[in-house]
């Protein structure tokens, strides 16, 4: 049966043994976040706080924490959202099996939007500060609203299929922000509710936003979801819930009829505060910049309405399942959004966008020796659309010589593209371009460069799986190790400044050049070799969220053809971290100390120690 509540979706996972109930007393500042976290990595289960401190209401985290529990909450959905998919990637499909899609037919029909002339949450109002203030790194600004639905629409239109739900962090308080009277806006990137922006600051009409909390545990993966040009994102609340989405107009603002809280309000058109900094999913803070207001209008709630948060960090964190869920859901149409792509992994554990794994297809000359052609069209393609365009390092090649190839075995995907890799030919940069908001390795905000590496080639080379060689009598280097077949990290003094780091890194790759290092194609310098080398997850984190391409990629025997950067010698990128970036999330100790007594003395806590 489809959840009607997100009430209904807990009572569902205590049945299954899948809901923690904390009846203790919870500081909603950085303890809540510091329980959500030990239990997320414990793999357990959804967290229900029933005492969160200062607050009358409960929360509710951790809730898409595995990704056993995010299949078994969108069972319903996940066979009809892959009929939906395949007939619009595949139309013909419909004609092979046409049984099949009529037996989903009661599916298609009940996501149907559903206008309600009053919602019951209208009945019940209360004030910012009456929220759980939840905080989730000790360096944030202030409490923030982690899983908003936040909802607008286009000037003089009411229409649900020009609706934008968006989930974008609300400062709820801190800074400049007046309180029970403002809310900051984060918005990034690609983001709909920015083209709306600018289509108000054209317009005579005010900018009038409503941002949800809580509901069907689909109406916050719904407004995460990247979702094709033209599909309803309200019509694929519906269906990703099996259930119709309902909704009503109060006071000339969108109220969605399930949804735990509903906050109205209205955007100033001109107006910016500081907002941040704030804890974000890349592992570092986003720090404090500009961003819109919006004037509070009021707060609604349903009765024993349920707060739901989560907590971001350096992944893996609950905001993993989403990804898990999307990838499970989209590979048909990805298919299709990407002509010639085979498989595509945005990098959860670098963060996402700092490294996207792509297995291409070559067509266009089969008959000439390998070289990369077709799959620089293919990388430019997912460069150039959608979430995949804030990519940052895009590493794609072809399965020709291992058809089972996968980008989600990273080891020997990364093996398969070094044993080939020329580097003289296939670096391909984008400078001085957009970033992504939250990654500051680049030159300014929102500012780096992008790069490409494709392989299309015979083997070139057997990777060497560990060095004979001593290179600690080169200065700068304090540890070596080879991390994986072909790639030597080097601990290297730490950076000072760009000039000067030219210069060493250059001379560095000078004496490289003397030493046999053809099957080690690739070296990192690093701050902790002993860190980088402790997992893969630590590796990848590293080495692709502390680097910009075009500033910190170095080559020995390095060469300017032209306007073409390339190496004969091995790749060098520094990975290093650099005095303009954001510092690293951390723990307090105090409040770690305070969960600790907590998990002792509760039972229930005590098993996820």
């Amino acid at each position: 049966m489809p959840y009607v509540s997100l009430r209904d979706a807990l009572d569902d996972l205590h049945r299954q043994n899948q809901l923690l109930v904390i009846e203790d007393e919870v500081d909603p500042k950085l303890e809540a976040a510091e329980i959500h976290r030990r239990i997320y990595q414990k793999k357990g289960p959804a967290i229900l706080f029933a005492n969160l401190k200062g607050s009358g209401f409960k929360g509710c985290s951790n809730l898409y924490g595995t990704n056993e529990r995010c299949e078994y909450l969108f069972r319903d959905a996940l066979k009809g959202l892959e009929l939906l998919i395949k007939i619009k990637s595949d139309p013909m499909d419909f004609f092979r099996r046409p049984l099949s899609y009529i037996q989903q037919t009661p599916y298609f029909t009940s996501g149907l939007p559903r206008q309600k002339k009053h919602s019951e949450i209208l009945d019940r109002q209360c004030r910012m500060e009456d929220l759980p203030a939840i905080v989730g790194w000790p360096g944030d600004g202030g409490p923030f609203i982690t899983l908003p639905q936040v909802i607008s629409f286009p000037p003089g239109s009411n229409a649900v299929k020009d609706a934008n739900i968006g989930m974008y962090r609300i400062q709820m308080s801190g800074n400049e922000y007046l309180i029970n009277e403002e809310a900051g806006l984060h918005y990034q990137l690609h983001r709909g509710i920015g083209i709306h922006h600018r289509l108000y600051n054209d317009s005579d009409e005010p900018f009038r936003v409503t941002i949800a909390v809580g509901g069907p545990p689909s109406h916050a993966l719904a407004a995460i979801f990247p979702l094709p040009e033209g599909l309803s994102e309200i019509l694929f609340t519906g269906l990703l819930g099996n259930r119709a989405y309902r909704y009503s107009w109060h006071e000339q603002f969108f109220i969605p009829s399930d949804v735990d809280f509903c906050i109205t309000g209205t955007v100033e058109k001109n107006k910016l505060k500081p907002e941040g900094p704030f804890g974000d999913h890349l592992g570092y803070y986003s720090l404090k910049h500009d961003f819109p207001v919006m004037n509070i209008h009021r707060i609604y709630h349903k009765k024993d309405a349920i707060w739901h948060f989560t907590v971001v960090g350096r992944p893996p964190q609950e905001d993993s399942g989403f990804g898990y869920l999307i990838h499970q859901m989209v590979r048909e149409i990805g298919r299709q959004e990407f002509p010639g792509i085979r498989e595509i992994h945005a990098v959860d554990v670098s963060g996402v966008h700092p490294l996207l794994l792509a297995i291409g297809s070559e067509r266009y000359m089969p008959f000439r020796d390998k070289k990369p052609e077709e799959i620089l069209t293919q990388a430019m393609h997912l460069l150039g659309k959608g979430q995949t365009s804030l990519a940052k390092y895009v590493l794609i090649t072809t399965n020709d010589d291992n058809p089972s190839l996968s980008t989600h075995r990273i080891p020997e995907f990364l093996q398969y593209i070094l044993e080939r890799i020329d580097w003289s030919h296939d670096l391909h940069f984008m400078t001085e371009t957009t970033m992504d908001t939250l990654d500051y390795s680049g030159s300014s905000w929102n500012a780096g460069s992008k790069l490409i590496i494709s392989c299309h080639r015979e083997k070139l080379r057997n990777l060497d799986e560990n060095i004979s060689i001593d290179l600690l009598n080169i200065p700068g280097i304090r540890k070596q190790f080879v991390f994986l077949p072909g790639i030597l990290l080097l601990e290297f003094k730490p950076f000072a400044d760009y000039k000067q780091e030219q210069i060493d890194i250059e001379i560095l790759c000078k004496l490289l050049e003397s030493v046999s290092m053809q099957n080690l194609p690739l070296v990192i310098l690093v701050d902790d070799l002993n860190f980088c080398k402790l997992s893969l997850d630590n590796f990848l984190w590293a080495v692709f969220t502390r680097s910009n391409p075009a500033k910190d990629i170095y080559g020995v025997h390095s060469f300017t053809d032209y306007k073409h950067w390339g190496c004969k010698g091995p790749l060098v990128i520094d990975a290093r971290i650099k005095p303009h970036h954001a510092p690293v999330l951390e723990i307090d100790p105090e409040v770690s100390r305070k969960v600790d007594k907590l998990f002792m003395k509760n039972s229930a806590l005590r098993k996820f120690i």
